[in-house]
């Protein structure tokens, strides 16, 4: 094995990893309204393991001409009129997003945000178009590269649904707080975490370095 010391910035080519939930107002990334979101960063500790580490979390108002699918509102239980919801502009939201990655990307020695999300292709849609919308060139999420933890948990656990893939792995999962952005993102933290952690532990991780290969 590597003598290498665990660093995040080595365990995924560069990229540092961010949860990412959003909830929206439908499914259509450029005509639907985004209304919340979420983001939950990484740490690795000594051994190399992997823990959420710090979170954002926006209530967003409806970008002008945005679409309000009513069957997306009751699933969600979203009012986007409601003042008590304290929704921030689309543009100022994704701001401090990009500010607050940035700064834990730097930090961290990484070279690029990578987005991970269950069902990521989703997620990572409303947040291209929310970046697109507020006129943001200096992103730091990469525009297609994604970490899907539908699939990783498929893999690892068996389950794809979330709530299954948390229960499969052990970690606790309140369904009445489901479909709030903060919450589930920090539940696919775990999940993540959790999965890249076995893996480890199973010996999948570090690989072995050229010169211990047998031949």
């Amino acid at each position: 094995m590597t003598d290498e010391t665990p660093s995040l910035a080595t365990r995924f080519r560069g990229y540092f990893p961010v949860v990412i939930d959003v909830e929206t107002a439908g499914f259509n990334a450029n005509t639907d309204a985004l209304l919340e979101i979420a983001a939950v960063t990484l740490k690795m500790d000594a051994q190399g393991d992997l823990h959420p580490n710090e979170t954002f979390h926006a209530h967003v108002t409806p970008f002008e001409g945005a679409n309000l699918e009513p069957a997306a509102l009751e699933f969600n239980g979203i009012d986007p009129a409601c003042a008590l919801r304290g929704a921030i502009e689309e543009t100022e939201a994704m701001k401090g997003l990009c500010k607050a990655i940035r700064k834990a990307q730097k930090k961290a020695n990484c070279q690029r945000s990578v987005i991970v999300a269950h069902n990521a292709s989703f997620d990572q849609g409303f947040v291209n178009a929310a970046l697109e919308r507020s006129q943001i060139k200096r992103t730091p999420f990469h525009p297609f590269v994604s970490f899907d933890t539908t699939s990783l948990a498929g893999l690892a656990v068996g389950q794809t649904v979330l709530v299954k893939a948390c229960q499969a792995a052990g970690i606790a999962f309140d369904q009445k707080e489901a479909h709030s952005a903060l919450y589930d993102a920090s539940r696919t933290a775990e999940l993540f975490c959790y999965i890249v952690n076995r893996y480890k532990s199973l010996g999948g991780w570090p690989l072995p370095s050229p010169e211990t290969t047998e031949v």
